[in-house]
Parts: C-alpha cells; structure tokens; sequence
C-alpha cells in the first residue's frame, strides 16, 4: 500500500537501523517520502529496501561535526525524526558520572544538535520531531539518567518550537512519548532482568490496554507529524501510550 502523504519530502531519521526508527522509515516511504537513514553503521540495507533514492549514512549522533557533514551531503531536508536512543538501568547512588554523560549525550545532547542543525538548514514548512517517551512525563525507579534525559527533550521541544514560531522560522517542532515498545532495546533490556518474563508481564499491566506497543503504533504518529495534515501543530507532546499515562 502507498500513500502520497509526504510525497516531495526528505525525511531524515537518525537511529534507523531498528525498533521505531526503521518503522518509521518504512511508513514515511510508503506515503511517498525520500529517506534519509542513519545510525551508528550505516543502514544500507534498509535504504535499499526503500528504495526511492533512499540514503543511509553513518551517524554518531552525539558528534557535532557529523550533523553538518550529512546535512552538506544531503542538502535540502523537511523533517528530522530524531529518534536514536540508549536505555540504562541502575539505582542512582550507582550510577557513575561517565554513564550518566553517555545517556545525556545520545538522548538529549544529540536531540539538541539534531534540533540546531534543523534550525539552521530546514526551509520554512519543515518538521523536527523528537522521540522522547512517557518517562519524560512521568519518573520511574532506577532510570535517572533516561527519565532526564527524555524530560529535557519534551521541553527542549517546547522551547524550540516558541522561538521558530516566534521568529518566523516556520519550523514546527514536536515530541513524541511512547509507552513500553516491543523494540530490541526494550526487549533485550527488560529480558536482561533476572526476573525478566515475570517483569514484563508487569510493565504490560501498566498501559490500560494491557499490552505493550508496536513500532508501527510510533510510526504512524511520525507521519501525522511529518504531513503537512499537522502544519497548525507544534510544541506539542503526542502520547502514544496504551493509556500508562492515564491510569
């Protein structure tokens, strides 16, 4: 099935390789979008997969000089999915200063060079949209480092989304926050758990509709964001959720 809902634009979406950023990619093809794919190895797979002159490229998101290399390489894109992300799971009086760094860095620092590069080279109607999640709305137990990092991208969204209102940039900037994702991160780190199986039966029963998300349930919210059908939205915080938030 294809659409034409973001036919004419370049989408470059950063942690690609999997999990939401690969669904993403391959929901924003199939409504006639030319990807932009990059990670930590370049996903050329998945760009040959989508085909349509899709591009993968290398990325370390948290490399400053990285972001201007792609953004010359490509030249002009209009949306940004920053998506790539890291887990990490300890008590906080564990948790050692260089670890916390790392989380920071990919989940927020990273968000924020993705965010400048946008301001500084996306044309008026482009769209940045930040993966951040519900734990950027709520805290839990022993994720410090993630629940802050995340809660910094929601409203570093906000921020950015006011000022290129407010300065005529005509970029819109909007959060994502999923729920629990059966994504490889969050698969391989709740598994990971002594009491894995047992725990995730748990984290289940906390989203009201008892399951946990698919990739495509991000996916989609990423296309809506994408379209031109959200040019009147920005600054905001798409839950996509299960109802966790809710209970």
């Amino acid at each position: 099935m294809s659409g034409t809902r973001l036919a004419g634009k370049t989408v470059w979406i950063t942690g690609a390789a999997s999990g939401l950023g690969r669904a993403s990619a391959i929901r924003c093809a199939e409504e006639g979008a030319r990807l932009v794919v990059t990670d930590l190895e370049a996903p050329d797979d998945l760009a040959a997969e989508l085909g349509g002159g899709a591009k993968a490229f290398q990325q370390d998101v948290t490399d400053e000089a990285r972001w201007d290399e792609i953004a010359a390489a490509i030249g002009e894109f209009h949306v940004l999915v920053n998506n790539a992300g890291v887990a990490d799971r300890g008590p906080l009086a564990e948790t050692t200063l260089e670890r916390w760094r790392f989380v920071t860095g990919v989940n927020l620092d990273a968000v924020f060079l993705g965010t400048r590069t946008a301001f500084r080279k996306m044309k008026p109607g482009g769209s940045v949209i930040n993966i951040s999640s519900i734990l950027g709305i709520v805290g839990n137990a022993m994720v410090p480092a993630y629940c802050a990092s995340k809660g910094g991208v929601r409203l570093l969204s906000k921020s950015a989304a006011v000022e290129a209102a407010q300065t005529g940039l005509g970029i819109r900037v909007n959060s994502i926050h999923p729920g629990y994702i059966e994504t490889p991160m969050v698969m391989d780190n709740v598994r990971a758990m002594p009491d894995g199986n047992e725990r995730l039966a748990q984290i289940a029963g906390k989203h009201a509709m008892g399951r946990l998300g698919e990739p495509d349930d991000i996916a989609y919210a990423v296309v809506y964001l994408a379209s031109d059908e959200s040019r009147f939205v920005t600054g905001t915080e798409t839950v996509v959720d299960g109802g966790y938030t809710a209970l």
